[in-house]
Order: structure tokens, then sequence, then C-alpha cells
């Protein structure tokens, strides 16, 4: 069983039994306080303060391991790949890389999307492969917008979507779309935010069936 918390903006942490892994950690100067959150594993999509706050998790065990850039990793049993994407749509040119980031926890392969700014290659596909819970940028500015994102959706067919990266109150410094252009551009009228996820295979959607948006609600 895997549990989800989403701690704001494009953080999220992800706890199963083989440890804790939490994405894009920020820091205080967009407006919004992460708190000292605990893990073994924080990656980091790209360097900029609303995602790489690496000071602000404090270590489960004696100490966490950051990861930061493509590859394959194996920390404590969990299994991550990272992809490399980019930041624009002119290949880094503008604003530089940025690392998409596949997780094997308990069964569950996670995608994080970090701040993708284009649609995904044929091989980015491949390398990404097979995914369950997607947690998605839906507000635009330097990432994919709403239209973007429903397009990354199909394009990596997930069991579970959950969008991040958009408007709040008290975000400052960045002009991101609120969540509710993302659900038009779905189709969505009606949902009840999420305070916690917990997943394991035999509950998630499956193969052939409608993806699942779920809207989760930062905890405080």
């Amino acid at each position: 069983m895997a549990d989800i918390q989403y701690l704001g903006h494009a953080c999220f942490r992800l706890r199963g039994r083989d440890g804790i892994v939490i994405t894009d950690p920020y820091d205080r100067s967009i407006g919004l306080d992460l708190g000292r959150p605990t893990a073994h594993i924080v990656t980091v999509s790209h360097h900029h303060p609303d995602h790489d706050n690496v000071a602000a998790v404090r270590p489960a065990r004696d100490r966490v391991m950051v990861i930061d850039g493509p590859g394959e990793y194996e920390v404590g049993g969990v299994l991550i790949t990272g992809v490399r994407t980019f930041h624009d749509k002119n290949k880094g040119a503008e604003l530089g890389r940025n690392t998409v980031y596949v997780i094997h926890l308990d069964d569950i392969v996670f995608c994080h999307l970090g701040d993708l700014a284009h649609e995904l290659t044929a091989q980015q596909l491949e390398e990404i492969g097979s995914v369950d819970v997607l947690f998605v940028p839906v507000g635009g500015g330097e990432t994919i917008g709403p239209a973007e994102a429903a397009s990354v959706i199909s394009q990596i067919e997930p069991h579970i979507v959950i969008p991040m990266h958009y408007a709040v109150d008290g975000l400052v410094g960045m002009n991101l779309a609120p969540l509710d252009r993302f659900l038009h551009e779905l189709g969505i009228k009606d949902y009840t935010p999420e305070e916690r996820l917990s997943l394991n295979a035999s509950n998630l959607p499956g193969d052939g069936e409608q993806t699942r948006i779920i809207v989760m609600r930062p905890v405080s």
C-alpha cells in the first residue's frame, strides 16, 4: 500500500514499505510553507527555488538521498528512473533542462513530470513506460498548461492523474492558471478534493478503464 500526500505546488510525499519519497520541495519565497517533512529520498526536477529546497526535508533515517538528474537509481528497494526533458519548448535554450521521474514504490508506478514544458517524444515515452499515477503540471506559465497537459496525459495513458503546479491563494511570483481551467479542459465540473490517498494494485482502475482524475488538497 502506497500513501500519497500533497504538500502543495509540485511537492508530494509518497510513503511505502520500502521508504518515503518527496518530490520537488519548495522554498518559502513562493508564499507557501512546506514545513519540515521527513523522507528517505528527495527528487529534484530542476534547480529553481520552487522545486529544489532539499534543506527543508528531514531525514527519516540517518540521511536523505537526493536525486537530481537522469539515470537509474535504487535506494532501499525503491527504484527510480530520471528521464531528461526540457523546461521550455526550445530544448532547454531558454530555461534549461527538466527531469521527469518514474518511481516504483509498493508495486505502484508513479511518474512526476516536474516543470515539463512540452509534449513528449517517442523516446521519452519509451523511457517513461507504463504509469499508474501521473503527477502533471497544469498551470501553464513556464510549464505545460491545461490543453497541453491533456495532450501529455493522452500520450502517457496513466490509470490516475493528479494535477499540480497551478494558481492557489498565497502563491507569489508565478503567473499560473487556476486548477478549474484544467478541469474544464477535461469536462470535469464536480469533484471532491482528497487529503490523503492510499493505493495498491487492486484499487487502481483496470486496463481499458477511463483515466481517473483525482484532485488533492494540500496538507496543512
